[in-house]
Protein backbone atom coordinates (compact mmCIF):
# COMPACT_ATOMS: atom_id res chain seq x y z
CA UNK A 1 0.00 0.00 0.00
CA UNK A 2 1.02 3.57 -1.17
CA UNK A 3 -0.85 6.38 0.91
CA UNK A 4 0.09 9.78 1.74
CA UNK A 5 -1.09 11.25 5.24
CA UNK A 6 -2.76 14.62 4.93
CA UNK A 7 -0.38 17.26 7.12
CA UNK A 8 -2.20 17.19 10.28
CA UNK A 9 -0.90 13.60 11.10
CA UNK A 10 3.07 13.39 12.61
CA UNK A 11 5.84 11.83 11.42
CA UNK A 12 5.35 9.14 13.74
CA UNK A 13 2.44 7.73 12.14
CA UNK A 14 4.60 7.43 8.94
CA UNK A 15 7.12 5.34 10.67
CA UNK A 16 4.26 3.46 12.71
CA UNK A 17 2.84 2.77 8.69
CA UNK A 18 6.57 1.67 7.71
CA UNK A 19 6.91 -1.22 10.55
CA UNK A 20 3.60 -2.72 8.85
CA UNK A 21 5.64 -2.36 5.11
CA UNK A 22 3.34 0.36 4.50
CA UNK A 23 4.97 3.07 1.98
CA UNK A 24 3.68 6.30 3.59
CA UNK A 25 4.79 10.00 2.60
CA UNK A 26 3.53 12.56 4.37
CA UNK A 27 2.47 15.97 2.92
CA UNK A 28 5.59 17.64 3.85
CA UNK A 29 7.82 15.01 1.82
CA UNK A 30 5.92 16.55 -0.86
CA UNK A 31 5.68 19.96 -0.43
CA UNK A 32 2.45 20.29 0.21
CA UNK A 33 2.27 22.08 3.29
CA UNK A 34 -0.74 24.30 3.32
CA UNK A 35 -1.53 23.29 0.08
CA UNK A 36 -5.41 23.21 -0.78
CA UNK A 37 -7.00 19.68 -0.27
CA UNK A 38 -7.65 19.63 -3.94
CA UNK A 39 -4.25 20.09 -4.35
CA UNK A 40 -3.13 17.46 -2.04
CA UNK A 41 -5.69 14.87 -3.66
CA UNK A 42 -4.30 15.36 -7.01
CA UNK A 43 -1.01 14.97 -6.08
CA UNK A 44 -2.16 12.28 -4.07
CA UNK A 45 -3.92 10.21 -7.24
CA UNK A 46 -0.78 11.80 -10.25
CA UNK A 47 1.33 9.54 -7.78
CA UNK A 48 -1.02 6.61 -7.48
CA UNK A 49 -1.35 7.17 -3.56
CA UNK A 50 -4.23 6.58 -1.66
CA UNK A 51 -5.08 9.24 0.79
CA UNK A 52 -5.20 9.16 4.45
CA UNK A 53 -7.37 12.18 6.18
CA UNK A 54 -9.59 12.78 9.11
CA UNK A 55 -11.51 15.51 6.75
CA UNK A 56 -14.50 14.04 5.93
CA UNK A 57 -15.72 17.58 4.79
CA UNK A 58 -13.87 17.78 1.90
CA UNK A 59 -11.86 14.55 0.57
CA UNK A 60 -14.92 12.74 -0.18
CA UNK A 61 -16.37 15.13 -1.96
CA UNK A 62 -13.24 15.23 -4.03
CA UNK A 63 -12.76 11.93 -4.64
CA UNK A 64 -16.77 11.78 -5.80
CA UNK A 65 -15.82 14.75 -7.99
CA UNK A 66 -12.77 12.89 -9.49
CA UNK A 67 -14.89 10.07 -10.56
CA UNK A 68 -17.51 11.91 -11.94
CA UNK A 69 -14.98 13.76 -14.57
CA UNK A 70 -13.63 9.93 -15.45
CA UNK A 71 -10.66 10.24 -13.73
CA UNK A 72 -9.62 7.89 -10.70
CA UNK A 73 -7.68 7.64 -7.51
CA UNK A 74 -5.77 5.17 -5.25
CA UNK A 75 -7.94 5.47 -2.46
CA UNK A 76 -9.48 7.55 0.33
CA UNK A 77 -9.22 6.45 3.60
CA UNK A 78 -11.29 8.55 5.82
CA UNK A 79 -10.25 7.94 9.94
CA UNK A 80 -12.74 8.66 12.23
CA UNK A 81 -10.50 8.77 15.28
CA UNK A 82 -10.32 12.63 15.77
CA UNK A 83 -7.55 14.31 17.13
CA UNK A 84 -6.39 11.06 19.73
CA UNK A 85 -5.21 9.39 16.48
CA UNK A 86 -2.76 12.70 16.22
CA UNK A 87 -1.48 12.22 19.98
CA UNK A 88 1.16 9.51 20.54
CA UNK A 89 -0.75 6.50 22.64
CA UNK A 90 -3.59 7.07 19.40
CA UNK A 91 -0.44 5.94 16.38
CA UNK A 92 -0.17 2.58 16.84
CA UNK A 93 -4.12 1.65 16.66
CA UNK A 94 -4.70 4.06 13.73
CA UNK A 95 -1.83 2.48 11.89
CA UNK A 96 -3.54 -0.94 12.62
CA UNK A 97 -6.50 0.29 11.40
CA UNK A 98 -4.75 1.22 7.97
CA UNK A 99 -3.10 -2.43 8.64
CA UNK A 100 -6.23 -3.77 8.02
CA UNK A 101 -7.43 -2.69 5.14
CA UNK A 102 -3.67 -2.97 3.57
CA UNK A 103 -4.43 -6.20 1.35
CA UNK A 104 -7.68 -4.53 0.12
CA UNK A 105 -8.62 -3.41 -3.29
CA UNK A 106 -8.56 0.64 -2.63
CA UNK A 107 -8.95 2.16 -6.40
CA UNK A 108 -11.26 5.02 -6.97
CA UNK A 109 -12.50 3.85 -3.45
CA UNK A 110 -13.58 5.90 0.15
CA UNK A 111 -13.18 3.40 3.08
CA UNK A 112 -14.56 5.12 6.69
CA UNK A 113 -11.62 3.79 9.00
CA UNK A 114 -12.38 2.94 12.71
CA UNK A 115 -9.09 1.81 14.88
CA UNK A 116 -9.51 -1.45 16.32
CA UNK A 117 -10.75 -1.88 19.78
Amino acid sequence: MRLLLDEMYPAALADALSRLDIDALRCADLRLVGAPDAEIFAAAAAAERAVLTENVGDFPQLAADCLTSGGHHAGLLIALSSRSSRRPAGIEPLAAAVGSVVDEDLADRVVYLRPPR
